[in-house]
């Protein structure tokens, strides 16, 4: 394993972005505060802190870089914090998939469990495969072993961000097939449209920033240790700092619980403008067979009768007109 005896180690660049990385995660708690969103968006300021920390480990791995354990510790910090805001992905899109429950090819509950359940499986393989080169006892055909599970999991951690890009793209193009979003929306769902587009847009940049690190990560891995990339550090601070400090910002700016409603309950009607309280989507099959079948395939072959409570949704009362309806129906007794 390369430690900093490769190159000579920045004493300046751990600072700078553990200071942004940290002023971004002071926000992000305020946001989190602000938007009473800590159930969906916590993983942000978690993903912040993972940075603030992998960077506070690098900067004293600088004037100590042959302290081994030390680096190791920053070097797992600074792997394991981009997917945790890949979880965050995951959980926006669920939420996404809940406010349009009619056009979503998923039962949005599902998203989080399926590509949760992936990460898990990617991280055991990834955990094994360290722990097999990081042995001290290791043989050479254990840190053989350890290279090529490393290797494997983050093509995986690769397939499976590819799978949920084309998961919300599959999404997005019924949007626009049912007019929800669209170039050119009337008047009066623009305001919905806008908020729908602005949502997604940021999923597909965050998507494509993320994976531009995991390409990074694969290319790193398949170079080896000797590799220019593990040899230099340089494209470390681009693609583990900047890319993901540039992932944080964004949603600093566009925080995504600006263009969702905070309760999953809501839901936007079909006609693209008025937004009512449902029952929620549940899903009624066991939850191993949510595992198993995430997409619900046995349902489509067995044609079962779902809870399709979007068709009825005149008896969904409009969001803000609760209390209306309630003194509407609130009778004196004679």
């Amino acid at each position: 394993m390369v430690c900093c005896d490769s190159f000579s180690p920045s004493k300046v660049a751990p600072i700078i972005l553990l200071v942004v990385f940290l002023g971004s995660t002071a926000h992000h708690i305020y946001l989190n505060i602000r938007y009473k969103s800590w159930r969906i968006t916590a993983t942000l300021p978690w993903g912040g802190f993972l940075f603030v920390t992998g960077f506070i480990l690098r900067e004293i791995s600088a004037y100590k870089p042959n302290h081994l354990p030390i680096f190791i510790a920053n070097t797992c910090l600074l792997l394991l914090a981009p997917p945790v805001f890949a979880v965050t992905n995951y959980i926006v899109l669920g939420r996404i998939l809940y406010y349009v429950p009619y056009l979503s090819p998923i039962h949005p509950g599902r998203v989080i469990s399926t590509f949760l359940g992936l990460d898990a499986v990617i991280g055991a393989i990834t955990g094994n495969g360290g722990a097999r080169i990081a042995s001290p006892d290791a043989s050479p055909s254990d840190i053989s072993t350890g290279k090529a599970l490393l290797r494997a999991s983050i093509i995986l951690q690769l397939f499976s961000f590819f799978l949920f890009v084309a998961l919300e793209g599959f999404f997005h193009r019924r949007c626009i097939a049912q007019g929800l979003v669209a170039p050119k929306p009337t008047p009066e769902a623009n305001a919905q449209s806008k908020k729908l587009r602005r949502i997604l847009n940021l999923m597909y940049i965050s998507s494509a920033i993320i994976s531009c690190r995991h390409i990074f990560r694969v290319v790193e891995v398949f170079q080896g240790y000797e590799g220019y990339l593990a040899t230099h550090e340089w494209p470390l601070y681009i693609f583990d700092g900047l890319f993901m400090f540039a992932n944080m910002l964004m949603l600093n700016i566009w925080h995504p619980m600006r263009y969702l409603p905070n309760d999953n309950k809501i839901y936007l009607s079909k006609d693209g403008v008025t937004q009512r309280w449902g029952p929620g989507w549940v899903d009624k099959r066991h939850f191993i067979l949510t595992i198993l079948d995430p997409f619900d395939v046995a349902g489509l072959f067995m044609k079962k009768d779902k809870d399709r409570f979007w068709d009825h949704e005149d008896e969904h009362p409009i969001v803000g007109q609760e209390m209306v309806g309630a003194e509407k129906g609130a009778g004196v007794a004679v």
